[in-house]
């Protein structure tokens, strides 16, 4: 409606200089691919700028330029410098909010509370707010006042490698666990790596502090199946969730995929996995499925015999992965 499509359009606005301040980012080795490859993911990125005052930021021109990024001078207008660079990404973006509806998502990259009005604006006039910042220079004011928010981090320098080039990894890199960056870790941990993880896998997970299914997730999960009269959409689960805390992120619970965290929580016994045609969708642990045309995501019992179990199980994870990620399912 209002002569937009199922595609997202995206415009994406970088409050520069506090990406790079106190982040443990530096401006020559700040790296936009991650954060692009996230977004274009969800649409088309059409809208790209930076503010700040680049005389200071040099080092970062050239790398911004390779992204299309259109760069913002904005020299200091008091002594103290600040909020030049913010009044003008505001008011930029509210001017394009009025005068191109067709694009429908606005990214702030920033983790500045400042920014929460404009957030706000931005979802009363019907855009989606995607923020985008270091987790550790972010207010939660301003993650609670976006509808998503995406955590960077500096890429850590591998220790066995201190004195190779391969091991200069210095800028911001999208917390593991989404679309492309996994290969960064691949590359960076060879083999080795992956031994470790699976050392890791095999000992229980117990490496991780965070290994658990979310109680975030187990709830909202409990409260759609209770309120729903049939099969419920994984997405629907996901953006549920979304909505409740914007910067959600089942990697950080462990979990490659939200696929895999709802197996977590049908061997918790909370939902069962089903599948009608070819999507797969969620229902109550004990819901009567009647005699329609479903199939369960259940393992098989020991008693089928142990030969064909496990050709079943991994039959069945293919299956499971088959269906459309919530990740990437409408998008957003």
């Amino acid at each position: 409606m209002n002569g937009r499509t199922n595609e997202h359009r995206i415009a994406l606005f970088l409050d520069f200089e506090n990406l790079v301040t106190n982040t443990g980012i530096s401006a020559s080795n700040f790296d936009l691919q991650p954060s692009l490859d996230r977004l274009l993911e969800k649409g088309k990125v059409v809208f790209r700028r930076a503010y700040c005052d680049w005389s200071r930021f040099s080092d970062a021109k050239i790398g911004l330029h390779r992204f299309g990024v259109e760069l913002i001078d904005v020299p200091p207008s008091t002594r103290a410098g600040k909020n030049g660079a913010d009044m003008r990404l505001v008011i930029d973006a509210l001017e394009l909010c009025y005068a191109r509806e067709s694009i429908d998502t606005f990214v702030i990259a920033s983790g500045d509370s400042d920014f929460c009005p404009l957030a706000y604006k931005l979802r009363e006039n019907g855009r989606t707010v995607i923020g985008l910042a270091v987790k550790e220079s972010t207010s939660p004011l301003f993650v609670n006042a976006c509808d998503e928010f995406i955590y960077l981090r500096t890429r850590q320098r591998p220790e066995k490698n201190e004195k190779g080039d391969k091991g200069r990894h210095g800028g911001a890199s999208e917390e593991a666990g989404h679309g492309k960056r996994g290969r960064h870790g691949r590359d960076a941990g060879g083999k080795g790596g992956k031994a470790e993880a699976d050392k890791q896998a095999s000992s229980g997970g117990k490496a991780h502090a965070k290994s658990d299914v979310p109680q975030i997730a187990r709830e909202v999960v409990q409260n759609l199946l209770a309120r729903a009269t049939g099969p419920v959409n994984p997405s629907l689960i996901k953006e549920t969730i979304v909505r409740k805390e914007p910067d959600f992120d089942e990697s950080e619970y462990g979990f490659a995929t939200f696929a895999k965290l709802l197996a977590a929580l049908e061997q918790e016994g909370v939902l069962r996995r089903i599948q009608q045609g070819r999507q797969w969708y969620v229902v109550g642990a004990d819901a009567d499925l009647g005699h329609g045309d479903t199939k369960e995501a259940k393992e098989p019992k020991e008693s089928k015999g142990k030969k064909h179990g496990k050709g079943r199980v991994e039959e069945v994870e293919e299956e499971l992965e088959s269906y459309p990620d919530p990740d990437e399912d409408d998008g957003l």
